[in-house]
């Protein structure tokens, strides 16, 4: 039987890091470094220079990704990226990745939207791809420039949310990795959340904001997050206990604190990184994976639990053994 671990990976933060002051001082924003801190736990983001875009700092982040599995970009046959927020209408920021990295082997490669979900549905479609038999060696990326959609003027989003990328490359293998997998949506909450414009006849048509709102989403994706987290842990035969790590989407830190409480884990298994890049949506989640790799913290057979809930609405779950 075909199965599926992560062998390698990468992220990647674009330019200086933007503290609260110096965000709040460059945009004239009603707000202060110590409001942001208390409610979201973010103290800083990274923002893309103009002219950079999301398939630009994919290329940065799969490279470290493909270094650390010891894979060029030609062992790759399959492309994936997670974005809300690609270069054009089409083609997608994955084709344009592929000729980025110099893949000219006729690997498949396409977008997910999924929004904050979009790393972990991405990851499990590549899993279904590999498990089949039909692809080796997968490319898995989330990376956004929601600094693109964010108005400034609005003080309880243009906070939240920075740029940013996150890799793994995901290759078939002998043993079990990914372990088990649960995704939902539910259309009917798009209000809360959602950026409700649209490109019509050469003119911006709608809305071409991110609209938000904040308790309403709090509410929703504490709910949902600590039940999908029990969904897989059920559909894997394991308690959570049994978690090394929870690596949840980096939204907000109460988000984080509250779901970890729900599944009865200390803090300390918990990875945060919102406070040093803010929300950067698809990203977030290898984002976080990949830090906690490099620094050590995550270790070759601990189990983890990657978790996400974004526009749509939509949530999902992944229980791997890394």
């Amino acid at each position: 039987m075909i199965h599926t671990r992560i062998s390698g990976t990468g992220s990647y933060l674009p330019g200086e890091p933007v503290d609260n002051a110096s965000l709040i001082a460059k945009h004239q924003i009603d707000s202060s470094d110590d409001w942001i801190v208390e409610r979201t736990g973010i103290r800083q983001r990274h923002l893309a220079a103009a002219g950079v875009t999301s398939s630009d700092l994919a290329l940065e982040a799969s490279r470290r990704a493909l270094d650390a599995a010891g894979r060029l970009p030609a062992d790759v046959d399959l492309i994936i990226v997670a974005t809300s927020t690609p270069d054009y209408v089409f083609p997608s920021a994955a084709a344009l990745l592929q000729s980025k990295l110099g893949i000219i082997n006729g690997a498949a490669a396409f977008d997910v939207q999924a929004v904050c979900s979009g790393f972990v549905y991405a990851l499990n479609i590549a899993e279904k791809f590999i498990r089949s038999g039909s692809h080796k060696c997968a490319l898995v990326v989330g990376a956004e420039v929601f600094s693109r959609i964010l108005d400034w003027k609005e003080r309880g989003t243009c906070v939240l949310f920075g740029d940013g990328a996150g890799a793994v490359v995901l290759e078939a293998a002998d043993k079990p990795g990914l372990l088990a997998s649960a995704f939902h949506a539910d259309g009917s909450h798009h209000g809360i959340l959602s950026v409700p414009g649209q490109v019509c006849g050469g003119v911006v048509t709608g809305d071409p904001f991110l609209r938000m709102d904040g308790q309403a989403v709090f509410k929703f994706a504490v709910k949902v997050l600590a039940d999908v987290a029990h969904e897989v842990l059920a559909a894997a035969g394991m308690t959570a206990d049994q978690v090394d790590w929870l690596i949840p989407h980096q939204a907000n830190v109460r988000i984080l604190q509250a779901t970890a409480k729900r599944l009865h884990l200390p803090p300390e298994k918990c990875v945060v990184t919102v406070a040093e890049h803010g929300n950067t949506s698809a990203a977030s989640i290898p984002l976080a994976l990949d830090t906690a790799v490099r620094d050590g913290r995550i270790r070759r057979g601990q189990n983890l639990l990657l978790e996400g809930v974004g526009g749509g609405f939509t949530w999902g779950a992944t229980l791997l053994e890394y």
